[in-house]
């Protein structure tokens, strides 16, 4: 009878520590607490914004490229257009 008396006091001994320590113990693993969570929206805001600072760089680029190109278009079209009109005033100002 005092064995039988003695495991129920262990076993209950040990459901009351055990259980309260898994309870606990498992929802701190589950839940990081305050300080994690400002972790990791500190370390999410940080990649958030070197990946906009990637695309505004792309952008950029892209935007300066085209600039360099349309104005190089521009310079050859108008340069023609002033040739082209300089023969033709020399055409016309030129004795047969």
């Amino acid at each position: 009878m005092k064995k039988i008396l003695l495991s129920g006091v262990l076993v209950g001994a040990l459901v009351c520590l055990g259980l309260p320590a898994v309870v606990f113990g498992s929802s701190q693993t589950s839940n990081p607490g305050f300080k994690q969570d400002m972790k990791n929206a500190g370390g999410d805001t940080k990649d958030a914004a070197k990946s906009a600072g990637h695309d505004m760089k792309k952008d950029a680029d892209k935007t300066g490229h085209a600039v360099k190109r349309d104005t190089k278009r521009a310079t050859h079209k108008t340069e023609r257009a002033t040739d082209r009109a300089a023969r033709k005033i020399k055409r016309k100002t030129d004795p047969d």
